[in-house]
């Protein structure tokens, strides 16, 4: 006779556990708030404890420095921003890889234009940080956001729907730095080719540059509206894939405000 399997029961935080938690959760809201209205410069623990009512030196207990808090609202931010993507995806049929294409890809546009100072942080030139902080909760966040995309892309490998460069075109220092950006951003499929790869980055590359260069203004002094850029290299890169490319409907549309 076999003993009865007990079930497993999921274990209940303690109480002084969720008073450091809702805690940390106060702290990273409100270096993110200050991060958004004065740029990573303007995030001090002692600004934060300030506004907590606590000590500066109190913050310690809750994180090692400044540096490892803006690790933590880094991973957050990129949390939020995977989650942005995924609903968006979620809100087409999962069968309807070409429309869940286009609708990631301008969520992502979306979220990026609502939030340039938390995109500054994320994509933009990186800060300096100490070589003991450790960067895992962020770089892990990094690929889950990343891996809302990779997805879709290996069913358009699956599919076959375009067609891969030349081998001879990719070198092996080429070929290197496409295996690390597979592993760095959470690519699923290790089999995939370089090649296949090379294919992801040139698209990812210029979708991203529109995007930087409309959340950063570069291009403030020639174009008043980028989105029918931003459309137009989306066409062209869907195209290249074999994706059907969809016009937005009206609530995808996203827009900024500019100057008169």
């Amino acid at each position: 006779m076999t003993k009865p399997q007990l079930e497993r029961v999921e274990r209940v935080p303690s109480r002084r556990e969720r008073v450091r938690e809702a805690t940390l959760s106060e702290i990273k809201a409100i270096a993110r708030s200050h991060l958004v209205e004065h740029g990573v410069a303007g995030v001090s623990l002692r600004a934060i404890a300030r506004e907590m009512g606590m000590t500066a030196p109190g913050l310690y207990r809750y994180v090692s420095g400044i540096d490892s808090l803006l690790v933590l609202i880094t991973a957050d931010m990129f949390d939020e921003l995977a989650a942005a993507v995924s609903d968006a995806d979620a809100s087409v049929p999962a069968e309807d890889t070409d429309r869940r294409i286009n609708t990631s890809l301008r969520a992502f546009r979306g979220w990026a234009l609502e939030h340039p100072a938390e995109f500054a942080v994320m994509f933009g030139p990186r800060k300096r940080l100490e070589q003991e902080v450790d960067l895992t909760p962020a770089v892990e966040a990094g690929s889950r956001f990343g891996a809302t995309f990779f997805t879709l892309f290996e069913r358009l490998i699956d599919e076959a729907r375009f067609e891969l460069p030349d081998s001879g075109r990719v070198t092996p220092e080429l070929a290197r730095e496409l295996r690390a950006f597979a592993v760095t951003c959470g690519f699923a499929g290790s089999e995939t080719s370089v090649e296949a790869m090379m294919v992801l980055s040139s698209c990812w590359v210029r979708l991203y540059g529109v995007v930087c260069m409309e959340v950063f203004q570069h291009l403030d002094f020639v174009m008043r509206d980028m989105e029918p850029l931003f459309e137009s290299e989306l066409q062209n890169v869907l195209t290249g894939l074999g994706v059907r490319y969809e016009a937005p409907q009206s609530n995808e549309t996203a827009t900024i405000s500019t100057p008169d």
